[in-house]
């Protein structure tokens, strides 16, 4: 199934740039391990653990639905990480 292929890679792409952010803006504010930042990271490894957990759920109901709300769910917490990566800097 394609789609589900493409959801993870969106997954692993979407938070991986998260984490690459917060190392970037740690490296321009020299702190490279800012607490602040490590959190967020952790945060981020959560989330993608999370969301790869439901992709692989096969117990659901209707599939094409649950795919999409984790989707769905996917986009709302990149942009919560996103936000807070903008506040490091």
């Amino acid at each position: 199934m394609a789609s589900v292929r493409e959801l993870k890679k969106d997954i692993n792409n979407v938070l991986g740039d998260i984490i690459e952010a917060v190392y970037i803006v740690d490296g321009a504010n020299n702190d490279q391990d800012s607490k602040e930042g490590g959190k967020i990271i952790d945060e981020a490894i959560e989330t993608f653990d999370d969301l790869i957990e439901k992709v692989n759920d096969r117990k659901v109901e209707n599939r094409k639905a649950h795919l999409r709300k984790v989707r769905a769910e996917l986009e709302k917490k990149a942009v919560e990480l996103a936000e807070k990566v903008n506040k490091l800097g």
